[in-house]
């Protein structure tokens, strides 16, 4: 549980180094390098680096951390856009991830900050996606009114 510390805010460039090790850390329990996945892929910090540099820069991109005690001990990124099949702008979450012991009422907090964002550039909706290794981030999305509206299938291919 985080402490009373702890703070959401706007990503610095100087948090590049620990939001690289907290997608790492992300990346690794979502079983996307082990096996334990179907989908596989290793993880590569170049583009961890990649993505949140776009995510920092672009105005139609954000990232704000948990901030405990100068450390960022979690992270929501997110991107604002046009939708294809209509006039209506959209946001929708890139990665989030909170240090399991320092989740708790913050993720609130962070969602606010999100949904302020999304708000800002023009966004009549707002989307969260959920690993189902993680129901607990449904309860969450639920109870703040978010209701499901997809479910995306994945397949991994042989390579060609």
């Amino acid at each position: 549980m985080e402490s009373s510390s702890a703070v959401v805010r706007p990503a610095l460039p100087s948090d590049l180094e620990r939001v690289v090790r907290l997608l790492r850390n992300s990346h690794t329990a979502a079983g996307f390098a082990d096996g334990s996945s179907p989908i596989q892929y290793p993880f590569v910090a170049a583009y961890a680096v990649r993505t949140f540099v776009a995510h920092i820069h672009d105005p139609d991109a954000m990232c704000v951390v948990l901030d405990v005690g100068g450390v960022a001990q979690g992270m929501l990124m997110a991107r604002s856009f046009d939708y294809e099949l209509g006039p209506v702008r959209v946001a929708k979450e890139t990665v989030w991830w909170v240090e399991p012991k320092h989740r708790g009422t913050a993720a609130g907090q962070m969602l606010d900050a999100y949904e302020a964002w999304a708000a800002e550039r023009g966004a009549v909706v707002a989307g969260m996606a959920a690993l189902d290794i993680a129901p607990r981030a449904g309860v969450i999305y639920r109870r703040r009114g978010y209701l499901p509206a997809e479910t995306h299938y994945l397949k991994a291919l042989p390579p060609a």
